[in-house]
């Protein structure tokens, strides 16, 4: 079997767009309204640096292309992860929710800290508890139900 009749066969392109385009719009949604647009140009300030804050609508426009960029790796991870663990697809609940913290884990303690802003965050802080919920179900739980629901 090839690769591209492997996507189609598997439901790939539906659980992956989908779970991406409603995880990233929800987050991107809550986000603007927490923080303001200040939040897509922090977005673009992880490759492009401090500068980006003092931006236009581009850097906005860029930022925003990342978020969603970022939600459709994560989709196609957890895609890919259930393809090998099949329980994923049948305790979808418990595993999107998982998924969400491990997601908030990687970006908070791997990918800011590395990316050109260099964030470090204290692993305890007062946030960390709505940020978690945020990631699991905003996130999570978007995903792992798109990937249940379209992939075969």
């Amino acid at each position: 079997m090839s690769s591209t009749s492997f996507i189609k066969s598997s439901g790939a392109i539906p659980a992956i767009v989908v779970g991406a385009t409603v995880a990233a719009t929800i987050d991107y949604s809550w986000a603007v309204s927490m923080y303001g647009w200040g939040m897509a140009r922090a977005m673009a300030g992880g490759l492009l640096g401090r500068d980006a804050f003092q931006a236009g609508t581009g850097t906005v426009l860029f930022g925003t292309f990342l978020h969603y960029f970022i939600a459709f790796v994560m989709a196609t991870v957890y895609f890919i992860a259930s393809r090998k663990w099949t329980f994923m697809k049948q305790n979808w609940i418990v595993c999107g929710l998982l998924f969400g913290i491990v997601q908030y884990l990687v970006m908070n303690f791997i990918v800011l800290p590395l990316s050109a802003l260099h964030v470090v965050k204290d692993i305890i802080r007062f946030n960390m508890l709505r940020d978690l919920v945020v990631n699991m179900f905003i996130i999570g739980l978007p995903i792992a139900y798109s990937v249940k629901r379209f992939s075969k």
